[in-house]
């Protein structure tokens, strides 16, 4: 009795195990983050997106305000590094990265990354920024470091996906307009910085003044307008935790399964014998 009923207990007893782990694990949680490029053909591209995981505590940036040296790493060349490492200091418990592939993001592209162990209750936000092209020192980024709560109470995902409007492309202010000077312009010099034009500040429409320059991959022309959406974030648990509490009754099916045939077939090995 005790080796037929053995395989049925041990599924049932790993599918109570997996349920506990899921209920357990809630305060934890694997996220993919996908990127799309939903600007209008040889319209903007951009650099690397740098996110963050975070507690909400740290602010790269204010509108109207001067630029400081963090968001100027992203908005002016886009490495990020100084964004990075403020970040770093600032809130250390926060789940930081790059998305850089496909580098640059063209019109229509999309590239996805996996960050794990992402702490919930410590890191319930996200914040993110990277730098538009070409341009001398456009970006995009969340001016509230609170403005986007990506999981619940429960460790939920609270929103799935991010949509950003033209209307929504930040000018850092830090540099003026120079295609010869600005980033992914075919022939400039992006290193060779100039002065800046004033404080952060929302600007999609100095863009067109890029309309014509030859850039490595089209020639530019920007077409937005204040509502053409540029740029989506999107977000999936993995795995999603609906999907780890549909494996419990399947489990709990499988042993009950087992065990059925196994008594089947001990029932007819016994009539074999008391017929012989």
């Amino acid at each position: 009795m005790h080796e037929r009923l053995s395989i049925p207990y041990r599924l049932a007893a790993g599918a109570a195990a997996l349920a506990f782990c899921v209920s357990a694990g809630a305060a934890q949680r694997n996220v993919l983050v996908s990127i799309e490029n939903l600007a209008s053909t040889n319209s903007i591209s951009f650099a690397p997106l740098h996110v963050a995981f975070n507690s909400g505590s740290y602010d790269a940036f204010n509108e109207a305000a001067a630029a400081g040296p963090a968001i100027i790493s992203v908005a002016e060349l886009g490495a990020g590094s100084e964004w990075q490492s403020a970040f770093a200091m600032a809130d250390p418990t926060a789940v930081r990265g790059v998305i850089d592939a496909p580098f640059p993001l063209l019109p229509g592209a999309s590239g996805s990354k996996l960050f794990s162990l992402i702490d919930t209750t410590l890191n319930p936000f996200f914040t993110f920024a990277a730098m538009l092209l070409p341009s001398n020192d456009h970006f995009i980024g969340n001016d509230s470091p609170k403005q986007y709560r990506l999981f619940d109470a429960a460790g939920n995902l609270a929103i799935t996906s991010i949509t950003l409007m033209a209307s929504e492309i930040w000018d850092a202010g830090s540099e003026a307009f120079d295609a010869a000077r600005a980033a992914f312009v075919a022939g400039s010099d992006a290193s060779l910085r100039n002065g800046g034009d004033g404080n952060v500040r929302f600007d999609f429409a100095g863009l067109a003044a890029f309309d014509g320059e030859d850039t490595p991959a089209y020639t530019f022309t920007s077409g937005l307008g204040a509502n053409s959406e540029v740029y989506r974030i999107s977000f999936a648990a993995v795995p999603e935790p609906e999907s780890l509490a549909l494996m419990l009754p399947g489990l709990l099916a499988l042993g009950w399964v087992g065990r059925r045939r196994r008594k089947e077939s001990a029932e007819g090995a016994d009539l074999a014998l008391a017929t012989a």
